[in-house]
């Protein structure tokens, strides 16, 4: 699947320190240590409908991991998925009126425009999920093979995972079993299934129903889990031991805990990545954005209204990436003058040195990706550049390349 163009990345004078990042399984930030090539896994979209701002923070998280290692020197291999074959899409294809691949296409091609005209690097490899069932099938069959899955019955032979195939299932999320439980049901898991071994137990294959699209297995025809997914994609593309495996907060339980578990119990590894890293929720008007509240704030709408793409960046990055926090009318406002500010210091002949104000963008992006630091250190070398000018001539366009390599915005 085609990927995005991606915008120059502008080289800097120096080095930061290295990247420290919060790790979901191990509850604590720590030092994040990629060799000279760095991995990342990020889950992509079901493409059923439009970019919100809640899709736009989480892949701005890690864009800007994606732009610190660069900045360290590191080679990047980062691959996204597509969920082009899932319940979503089928229901709104049908609601619509039309083909479900025409209805993918659609909205994959309106997220890239979206990530475009954000400045998001893209990711190496872009993988449709029905580019990969190939992978998947083999993923299943070496699942069934070691143990690790069954066949419902006979009359129902759909495909499942046991959840008690690895010893240390649970342990990126850290949920109890009733937490698990609920989660589970709410996000797509069928715990109530009869003659399953564990109501935990997550759905690999599915067997051919009427209407639904199939491909071919030792299983039947069918198509694949939504866990098994993105499993199968990253342990093809990028192996065991990735450093980052990402997504938004809401994917920790069960998306990336059976992620995790379905490529733990064939590669044998305790763990499989070495960092979880998880974006938080944005919320509209007090509530979490959904297509069920209605209260979706989208990119491409912005776009139309006129908004700058960049302060739709500043705005969601103006808050901590793991916190959730709300959009609104004044969190727009704000990042609108931001920019407008640090365009205006960015165009004069002349400001304050810019080397401390460099070193230190780059220390609160090190420290978990601390970002309301970054951009008061820059409101702040602003208003000094604004208010009492400086004489260094290469200090605005030194900041200008700091802000468009470390940030992301074009100055």
């Amino acid at each position: 699947m085609r990927s995005w163009d991606s915008p120059a990345f502008p080289a800097l004078p120096g080095r930061g320190p290295e990247l420290r990042l919060y790790d979901t399984a191990d509850r604590q930030v720590r030092p994040v240590t990629p060799g000279d090539r760095a991995t990342m896994y990020v889950c992509g979209i079901t493409p059923y409908d439009a970019t919100h701002l809640g899709h736009a923070a989480t892949y701005l998280t890690f864009d800007l991991i994606h732009r610190l290692w660069l900045d360290l020197g590191h080679e990047v291999h980062y691959v996204q998925n597509v969920t082009d074959v899932d319940d979503p899409l089928f229901e709104r294809a049908e609601r619509d009126g039309v083909d479900w691949r025409d209805l993918a296409d659609e909205q994959t091609e309106l997220f890239r425009q979206d990530m475009t005209a954000l400045r998001v690097l893209p990711p190496q490899e872009y993988v449709g999920a029905t580019e990969a069932v190939a992978e998947m099938v083999e993923l299943v069959e070496k699942m069934v093979a070691s143990g690790a899955a069954y066949v419902l019955d006979d009359e129902h032979p759909d495909v499942y995972y046991r959840a008690d195939a690895t010893l240390q299932f649970g342990y990126e999320s850290g949920y109890d079993r009733d937490t698990m439980l609920a989660l589970f049901e709410e996000r797509g898991g069928d715990p109530r299934r009869p003659r399953k071994t564990d109501e935990l137990d997550a759905l690999l294959w599915r067997v051919n129903r009427p209407g639904e699209p199939s491909w071919p297995s030792p299983f039947g025809p069918g198509r694949p889990g939504w866990h098994v997914e993105c499993a199968a994609i990253a342990l093809s593309r990028i192996g065991t031991n990735l450093d980052i495996q990402g997504g938004g907060s809401d994917l920790i339980f069960p998306h990336h805990e059976f992620t995790a578990a379905h490529a733990e119990c064939v590669s044998g590894e305790r763990r499989f990545a070495r960092h979880y890293v998880h974006a938080g929720m944005i919320g509209w008007d007090g509530h979490k954005m959904s297509k069920s509240r209605g209260n979706l704030v989208l990119v491409s709408k912005l776009r139309d209204q006129g908004v700058d793409p960049a302060a739709v960046r500043l705005g969601l990055l103006s808050g901590h990436y793991r916190a959730d926090r709300f959009w609104s009318q004044q969190v727009l406002d704000e990042a609108q003058n931001r920019l407008h500010r640090w365009r205006a210091a960015a165009a004069l002949p002349a400001g304050p040195d810019a080397g401390d104000l460099i070193r230190r963008l780059r220390r609160y992006l090190a420290d978990d990706l601390d970002t309301p630091k970054a951009l008061a250190a820059l409101d702040g070398w602003t208003t000094d550049a604004l208010e009492y000018g400086g004489h260094d001539a290469a200090a605005p366009r030194l900041v200008a390349t700091a802000v468009d390599a470390l940030l992301g915005v074009a100055l």
